[in-house]
């Protein structure tokens, strides 16, 4: 061994003896301190922001749903105004499969079956023809289609997509928070996706 090597290996353990020094000169009092609690860090955490009906609707004529893909929220204002809801939603993955703008619902669904559209196909060949209703449907147990072709606000199968980009171009809800907002909102209820 070099003297380098012996001079390193001395170095590190005098240093970290010396952070141990104030913690071997405590004396113990048989009381044990509580551990502060860990902040775990999760990666689909949605900061929601506050919105007015106002500030996206003219009226609330059959209800208004705002899907806020920045904060990764939907919010749901009845139309008499006596019912106002704020629900976390997955998102869709990239801009490129992000719509934006003013659609209304136009077909409501209970256990909707899943068919991949073209596009999906495509980017991915192995995924299946159809799947039909079911714990691993990615539509969850409800489905409310939107005028946009192939677009919906839906349930989902992987709760873990729920705060992420992670779909396809739909909003996709928890599914006790779909079946939910299914029942307050019509055909007809305005949709407006910023």
């Amino acid at each position: 061994m070099s003297f380098s090597q012996t001079s390193r290996r001395a170095f590190l353990a005098g240093g970290m003896a010396a952070f141990a020094m104030p913690a071997m000169g405590q004396q113990f009092t048989g009381e044990i301190e509580e551990a502060a609690p860990v902040e775990r860090v999760r990666h689909n955490v949605m900061g929601f922001r506050t919105h007015q009906w106002q500030d996206h609707f003219d009226n609330l004529r059959r209800g208004a749903i705002l899907c806020d893909t920045q904060s990764r929220a939907l919010h749901y204002w009845s139309e008499d105004q006596s019912i106002y809801r704020l629900y976390p939603t997955s998102v869709p993955m990239t801009d490129e499969f992000t719509r934006l703008g003013y659609t209304e619902i136009v077909l409501k669904r209970r256990e909707p079956v899943w068919i991949p559209t073209p596009n999906m196909r495509e980017r991915d060949p192995s995924l299946p023809e159809r799947v039909e209703a079911g714990p691993d449907n990615p539509m969850g147990t409800r489905a409310m289609n939107l005028s946009w072709q192939y677009y919906r606000i839906h349930g989902i199968d992987n709760v873990a997509k729920i705060g992420r980009r992670a779909s396809n171009g739909c909003i996709g809800l928890f599914n006790h928070h779909v079946e939910e907002l299914f029942e307050m909102a019509v055909v007809g209820t305005q949709v407006r996706m910023i």
